[in-house]
Parts: structure tokens; sequence; C-alpha cells
């Protein structure tokens, strides 16, 4: 018996080893994986293959389609107008930031738009108010898209709403993540595919209870109505995120509403992943989805997305871009912070250099793991001179980074190697001196009802929770 787990072992160890370095992973992945099969042999094999698998050499979507939309065609001209030395953006806003949009631009095909209009939510009730009023005034189509959906009174509420305007003849689709929204399920949008609406489930399990693309999940929110109104941010579908949960209380997030040509690029991001999880009903590239639209505002706007199937982590290129680039502050609200090592180093590198760099993060956990090895990661910072604030009204789950109050990012992407590798992602990029003041000024509220964490306080954490910090520390990255 003895022999037969000595062999055991080393069959488990060999296989697993030659996977990990096959798929080449970074060395930090590595050794947590080294460190799981040799803790738990064997069956450390088998957490490996539903969480470890590596997508980036996976073809998940189809572009071909976007073709017929023109945006090759648009991409071509503003990469060509940016590679000339004497093109200049006729805009305050914009001109700093040719390297990011640049950057943007080859590396993640995110046309830049120019004339929208953005409205910030930082409440749950205000935004899914204007949500169910701009679905209410819906004429031609709603695609809306959560990681999370739950069943619950906000849920049904919507689904309500939405299954009037399918009877209505609204062409209604609704795509949600399996594991995200683990507790829903089909017959709960009954009503809805009977009115003529329809449902897809992005990487369902294939076998009931086994997933083994359980830990690469979408976690975008988008919500596309007429082709012409764009959400995205990081509200989910729930009764918490409207402050009616008691563990969580009043639930602080920040969520875009977008009018303007951004929403195409929002548009081609849904019909790609409702393309990917509904492969029997795919959607066309229709005019209808894409019409033309006056200009809405002056705020400048990419769309950036990210995923695991992808060779650049684009949204964390992003946030470096602009830490690196700021003059003179930089701001950060994020519910998890576990960056790798290039992140943590352009912030010690600002702070260091004389930037006012501030993070906030929520003073409860919701994964206690991924809390301890955030803390572990803040702790690390404050040295350099970041100032880290510990937001105490209720839970904070907004997503948020500005730099010198100029330009912005707000999406579904968190501070942590999950966001940047595991889960698919989408951010709108902003270079709006209006927008990102407001983003600012939303931070600077926040710091309020935030107690500050200082070296000496943090110095005086028991040492039950430094073992917690070393032990998600280590775990974090493949948290």
């Amino acid at each position: 018996m003895g022999s037969l787990l000595l062999v055991l072992f080393f069959v488990n160890i060999l296989f697993a080893g030659i996977i990990i370095f096959i798929e080449r992973k970074d060395a930090t992945a590595t050794w947590a994986w080294v460190m799981i099969l040799f803790f738990i042999p064997f069956l450390g094999f088998v957490i490996y293959i539903f969480l470890g698998q590596n997508l980036t050499r996976r073809r998940l979507f189809d572009w071909e389609g976007i073709r017929k939309i023109g945006i090759i065609d648009i991409l071509s001209r503003q990469i060509e107008q940016i590679r000339n030395p004497e093109f200049r953006f006729h805009n305050d806003n914009i001109e700093p930031y040719r390297d990011l949009i640049y950057m943007h631009l080859v590396n993640n095909d995110a046309v830049l738009t120019k004339d929208n209009e953005i409205d910030i939510f930082n409440t749950g009730q205000r935004k899914f108010d204007q949500l169910i009023a701009d679905i209410d005034a819906a004429r031609d189509h709603i695609h809306l898209q959560y990681y999370i959906f739950r069943h619950d009174n906000l849920g049904k509420k919507l689904i309500r709403h939405l299954t009037q305007k399918a009877r209505e003849g609204v062409k209604v689709r609704v795509l949600y993540d399996e594991l995200g929204s683990r507790k829903l399920r089909r017959r709960h949008f009954k009503a809805l595919t009977e009115a003529g609406g329809e449902v897809g489930v992005f990487f369902p399990s294939k076998v009931a209870m086994i997933n083994l693309r359980l830990n690469y999940r979408n976690h975008r929110k988008l919500t596309i109505i007429d082709g012409r109104t764009g959400y995205v941010g990081g509200f989910n579908v729930g009764d918490e995120y409207i402050g009616s949960s008691r563990r969580f209380g009043d639930w602080r997030d920040t969520h875009l509403r977008i009018c303007g040509n951004a929403v195409d690029p929002m548009q081609t991001r849904f019909i790609l992943d409702w393309n990917q999880a509904s492969k029997s009903r795919p959607i066309a590239y229709e005019a209808r989805y894409f019409p033309m639209k006056q200009p809405a505002g002056n705020a400048a706007v990419q769309i950036v997305s990210s995923g695991p199937d992808s060779d650049w982590e684009q949204i964390k290129n992003g946030y470096i871009k602009m830490i690196t680039d700021a003059r003179e502050s930089v701001y950060i609200q994020t519910p998890y912070f576990i960056p790798d090592q290039s992140l943590l180093d352009a912030l010690r590198i600002a702070a260091l250099s004389g930037k006012d760099v501030r993070i906030m993060i929520p003073s409860m956990p919701d994964h206690p793991f991924i809390y301890w090895a955030t803390l572990s990661h803040i702790g690390q910072l404050m040295n350099s001179g970041v100032s880290v604030y510990i937001y105490q009204k209720g839970f904070l789950h907004a997503k948020c980074v500005i730099a010198d109050r100029r330009v912005s990012s707000v999406g579904t992407a968190n501070i942590d190697l999950r966001s940047f590798r595991l889960n698919f992602e989408v951010n709108a990029f902003i270079y709006d001196h209006e927008t990102s003041e407001k983003l600012a000024a939303d931070f600077e509220q926040d710091m309020m009802y935030s107690d500050r964490l200082t070296p000496e306080k943090y110095a005086r954490r028991s040492k039950m929770i430094r073992f917690k910090e070393s032990i998600s520390r280590l775990l974090s990255p493949i948290l």
C-alpha cells in the first residue's frame, strides 16, 4: 500500500509538473501550484485540472464579423494618425494620453470615441432606477450581461420589465455567468423566453457539477439598449447591490451610463460574448445594433476588454501606464488588492517620486483569504508613502482608477491577479477632465467614511492576522 501511494505521488507530480511548465505560467503561479501538489498529492492534480488550465492559445471568440461594421478600418485609420508625429488631437483632455490610447488601439483593438456623455452612479438604487427606465423606453433591442444575476426581489423586478418589453416586440437577450449566478435556473426566465426573449449562459457545465472551465469566469457587466445607451461598471443584479443586505449594509460601487459612439464597442463586446455562449443562436452584425448617433457629449472613451484567452493583460497594462504617467496623483478604489510585482512596483515608484497615491479598500471581507492577502500587499506599500483608507460605510465594491483628476478607468476589473489573468473583464478608459474630476470628488467624499491605515496601526496587528496574511499571500497567485 505504501509503495502504491508513493507511485501515485510521483505520477501526480510528474504529470501536473509537465502540464504547468508546458503551459508556461509565470513563476509565482507555478510555485503556488507546486505547493498545492506537494501538500495535496494526487488530489492536487485533480484541482489543477479544474482550476489551472491555460486558455491563452484557445480561440474562443469569432472576430470575423467585426469587419462588417467597419471597426477594422477605423482602427487602422486611428493607428496611422497617432503614428504620425505631426498629428495632434484637437482636445487638451486627449493629447497627453496618446501613448495610452495607442497601446489600447494596437493591443486591444479599442477604438477611441470622442463624443460621449457619461453619467456616474455610485448607489445601486439610482443605477437600477435609471436602467429600468431605459429598458422601459427601449424600442428595438435590449442586451444585458451580468456576472451575478440573483432571482431575488431586484432580479425578479428586472425580469418582469424585460418580459414586458419582449411582449411588445423588443428583442431581449440576457447573458449570465454560470458560476457567478450558480443559483439561477432557466425556469426563472420562463416568462421571458415564452415572450420571445433569449437567455445565454457563459461557460456552462456540460455534465452536472463538473465544469473544467470553473476557474475562468465572465466577470463583465454590460447593458446595451437600442445601440444608443450603454452601461458598464461594478454593480451586479441582486438585492445586496441596492443596500438590502444585512451583512453588507450600504453597497458602494461605481457604474457608468454612456451615450455616444462608445456604445458601439460595448455592443461588439456583448455580441462576441453572446456568440461564444450561444453558438446555436448567434447575433449577426446588423445595422440595427449599430445605429448612427448624434454627438452626445465631449468625453473621449476607449472600451478595453481582457481575458485568459489573451497573451496580454490589457486592463492591467492600462492601469500601469496611467500610474507611471501620472504627474500629481493616483486614486484607486478596489474591493480586492492582490497586484503582481509590476503593478506593485509602479505604485511604489509613483509614491517614492512624490506623487499623491491613495488606495481605498473595504473594511469587511466577502472572501476571507482574498481579504488577508489584500492587507498583506497594502502593508507592503505604506512604507513607500502610499496612503491607505479603509472604507467603513458598508461594502466598497468600486473598481476605479483616477490619475491627475484628468484620466480615469471604471469597469469590472479589480486590482487582483484573478481579474488580470483569469476573468473576462471590460473597462472604460476615459480621457475627460469633467468625468475624472467627479470620480476624484467621489473618492474624497468616501474618505470621510474611511479610517486611515498608518504603518503604526498596521504594525500593531495580531500574530494571528500576520499568520493569515502570510498564508493568503502565498496562495494569492491562484486565489
